[in-house]
């Protein structure tokens, strides 16, 4: 005898999402807070910690993470965007690239910010790590535009590729309508 099971009503899933959904967005609200009253300080202090209050060590380390950091993210956000593909693995090639960019936002927002942890920071920048938020941006400038002009000299090698081509097809085209019309023709 085979025993048929009443099939349960399925429940709708909407009220699970929805709390999913205002759980993450609770915490990251929560997480925007805390990051804003931290984060600018304890970035600074680790920047502080590797530059030691050296002028040169300040600059040196402000290029290093500007264009570190900008290339490894650009260079991300190209991988992901160059063919088509899913619009999760765009998601998480997105979360990755800011990931990789995080030095640089952390850098900014000590830049821009307007709370006490962002001018802290700042002073501690001023003092422990000079001139690493001026390099910080030439690095990310200098990434930028080497990106730029490696990005307009691999599209222009690839057009001159095509031309090449297409110029050798039509020479061979017209080498062999010229080898047809120089056979001599039987009497």
């Amino acid at each position: 005898m085979s025993e048929t099971r009443a099939a349960a009503p399925e429940r709708p899933r909407w009220p699970r999402q929805l709390a999913i959904t205002v759980g993450l967005a609770l915490l990251v609200v929560v997480g925007v807070f805390l990051g804003a009253a931290f984060l600018p300080r304890w970035w600074a202090h680790r920047v502080a910690a590797q530059a030691s209050g050296n002028f040169t060590a300040g600059i040196a380390l402000g290029l290093a993470y500007g264009f570190l950091f900008t290339c490894a993210a650009l260079a991300v956000l190209i991988w992901a965007f160059r063919r088509r593909r899913s619009v999760r693995t765009w998601t998480i090639m997105i979360a990755v690239a800011l990931l990789l960019a995080l030095p640089n936002l952390l850098t900014l927002g000590i830049v821009v910010g307007s709370g006490s942890a962002a001018h802290a920071g700042e002073r501690t920048l001023d003092v422990e790590a000079p001139g690493f938020r001026a390099a910080t941006l030439a690095g990310v400038i200098g990434a930028a535009v080497v990106f730029l002009v490696a990005g307009y000299l691999l599209r222009s090698r690839r057009r001159s590729q095509e031309d090449m081509r297409r110029l050798r097809g039509e020479l061979r085209a017209r080498e062999e309508a010229g080898a047809a019309q120089e056979q001599p023709r039987p009497e």
